[in-house]
């Protein structure tokens, strides 16, 4: 577990983050990316620097890509040194990541997509920056709730946004894994930024979709709650590999600051420490941020994609259409 220690006026930071192939999946095309500062000056220059990515493309296409774009993306937010409007920031440095992303996909030999879900934060003076695009999920704890931060980009929860389906019928969607944007997948993919404000013993969860398939979210919420970063990072990873590890698991636990009560003892029914390694990260401890309560701020997404609703008619009116041909096939073969 990595931890930052700040000024005495300020608070401390303590991060732990775990990745693991899961049960059914060959291969992880999972990354997480990592910076904290190690001086007081790189602290006010950068503030902390988390990101968890899924890569998409099969193969060795998905790894490469979550990778890469996470590392170009860390490369490109520090590159924007003296830049303090930390979302935008951020937001630049998901972008450029993008464009390379491209290109280096474009430079290949083969023809498959590169590609990769991201979600990033920046925490800096007590607030949270999250740059989000694909289905990977960022998360607040506070006072033992959890809230997502993040709007899934993904066709099952535009479908439920718009009320084709309903959050029960979402559940056993045959295409849960189809994600609408990601880094990689057009020139400039619509990333949503949203801003949080961090308390003292706040924490900020960053996960694939790995994890949420398989544990809810009253479930994260109470493991976050009850343990330290790293022990909860642990039992989180272990339960989702007990109920199937359908895909790659990830998940990085941020704790701003120091919670009134903090249990060091692992959840009962998960006693046993889970042997898994962190992700390969771009690691530097130090100093990091000082809380500023304020209201809670979500900023809304930067573009609002286009309705469903109009493929949906579409779609429907084929099938009618072709119900209709094949009816009155049916109705000559009967009367030759």
């Amino acid at each position: 577990m990595a931890i930052v220690r700040l000024m005495a006026e300020t608070v401390s930071l303590s991060a732990a983050w775990r990745t693991d192939t899961g049960l059914v999946r060959g291969h992880n095309e999972d990354f997480v990316t990592v910076y904290e500062p190690a001086t007081d000056d790189e602290r006010r220059r950068h503030g902390a620097l988390y990101i968890v990515a899924d890569g998409v493309g099969g193969a060795d296409a998905g790894e490469v890509a979550s990778q890469y774009a996470s590392e170009r993306t860390l490369h490109h937010y520090l590159a924007a040194d003296g830049r303090t409007d930390w979302g935008p920031r951020l937001i630049d440095a998901m972008q450029a990541a993008n464009t390379d992303l491209r290109r280096l996909a474009a430079g290949r030999d083969d023809s498959r997509r590169m590609a990769t879900t991201m979600v990033a934060a920046v925490i800096q003076d007590g607030h949270a920056y999250i740059g989000n695009v694909g289905d990977s999920r960022a998360y607040q704890w506070r006072d033992g709730q959890l809230e997502q931060i993040s709007r899934d980009q993904s066709l099952v929860a535009r479908l439920v946004e718009e009320g084709a389906l309903t959050p029960e019928e979402a559940v056993n969607y045959p295409y849960k894994n189809v994600i609408l944007y990601s880094i990689g997948s057009e020139k400039r993919p619509p990333i949503d930024l949203y801003e949080i404000v961090m308390d003292p013993g706040d924490l900020l969860v960053l996960c694939s979709d790995g994890l949420t398939r398989h544990i809810q979210d009253g479930e994260i919420a109470a493991i976050a709650g009850d343990e330290r970063p790293d022990v909860a990072a642990d039992i989180l990873v272990r339960l989702a590999r007990e109920r199937g590890g359908e895909d790659n698991i990830t998940v990085a636990i941020i704790q701003h600051g120091q919670r009134l009560e903090e249990s060091t003892q692992p959840t009962a029914r998960l006693t046993a420490p889970l042997p898994v390694a962190d992700a390969p990260a771009v690691a530097l401890a130090g100093p990091a941020a000082a809380p500023q309560p304020a209201p809670r701020v979500i900023l809304p997404p930067q573009e609002r994609s286009r309705s469903l609703w109009p493929l949906t008619f579409a779609l429907a009116a084929l099938m009618i259409v072709l119900i209709l041909v094949l009816w009155v096939v049916v109705q000559r073969a009967t009367t030759i």
